[in-house]
């Protein structure tokens, strides 16, 4: 699994504690944010965790020779509140860099925050983030080659984020 965006590594954790709770031992997982001090307290987290199979590096998703060449062929991509501090013209080509990073049967999550009354104002004026429709991001990801795109809802009891934002998975 890739976590891009990670920041402080809520995701990667995520995932990694789901998988061990249910008997599975995770293999490695790598992260990257353009941010070092949110790597920092990454780092920081997995070191007070005694984790050790998380490869964190700082990168661009924007700049595809900023990851190491081997981390590729993934069976899960994940990216939470990352894609909405891109600027918009180029939200594609950072959607298909991570497509290509994807083995060919492999799916990319992302959660995203939708436009909506609530959204603009605090997330848009305040965190001066780009909010985008479900149809542009069901555009954006055809435009960066993903050939199936879902929109699901967050579970019981967590449907009150449905206001804030998006579940999306594409697959190539």
């Amino acid at each position: 699994m890739l976590d891009a965006g990670c920041g402080s590594g809520i995701a990667t954790l995520a995932l990694r504690d789901a998988l061990l709770s249910k008997g599975i031992v995770p293999g490695s997982l790598q992260a990257f944010d353009l941010t070092p001090a949110m790597l920092d307290r990454f780092r920081s987290k997995l070191q007070k965790r005694a984790i050790h199979n998380v490869d964190i590096a700082q990168a661009d998703v924007l700049d595809s020779q900023g990851l190491p060449a081997e981390w590729g062929n993934y069976d899960l991509i994940v990216a939470a509140s990352m894609f909405e501090y891109l600027p918009t013209e180029r939200l594609s080509e950072g959607f298909r860099a991570l497509r290509l990073r994807l083995k060919p049967d492999g799916k990319f999550v992302l959660f995203i925050t939708r436009r909506n009354w609530l959204t603009r104002p605090l997330i848009g004026r305040w965190w001066q983030a780009n909010l985008y429709s479900k149809q542009e991001l069901e555009e954006a990801l055809q435009k960066a080659g993903f050939t199936s795109v879902t929109f699901s809802q967050f579970p019981m009891p967590y449907r009150f984020l449905s206001l804030w934002g998006y579940i999306i998975e594409a697959k190539n």
